[in-house]
């Protein structure tokens, strides 16, 4: 499932990747306040593919324990301008009948804007 979420994601695909969510699902990315329920995920993460030319992620390491998944790796963004930034994130995945009821992304992506 993991593996064909982060496909989601690198096809910036917001259907797609929506799909592993659960109805009811809390999406919270970096600082940035929760976002609630599939719909409004969706939406956001859609918003956030249209401010990049592409993402690609690196998975490093996976534990899965409890019900929980966490993961850290690198992503790439290829910016629009044609400049690409790599960070380092860590993501942490709480299922629930097989969807994502819980997604928290760590990560200082805030140099993407600068």
């Amino acid at each position: 499932m993991l593996d064909d979420l982060f496909a989601a994601i690198d096809a910036m695909d917001p259907d797609r990747f929506a799909a592993f969510l659960a109805p009811d699902c809390t999406f919270r990315f970096g600082n940035l306040p929760p976002v609630e329920g599939r719909a409004a995920v969706r939406d956001f993460v859609a918003g956030f593919f249209g401010t990049i030319g592409a993402i690609r992620h690196e998975l490093v390491d996976r534990v899965e324990a409890g019900g929980r998944i966490a993961t850290r790796g690198f992503v790439t963004y290829p910016r629009k301008d044609g400049s690409t930034l790599r960070v380092p994130f860590a993501k942490v995945f709480g299922l629930d009948g097989g969807r994502v009821r819980d997604y928290l992304i760590f990560i200082d992506n805030s140099a993407l804007f600068a």
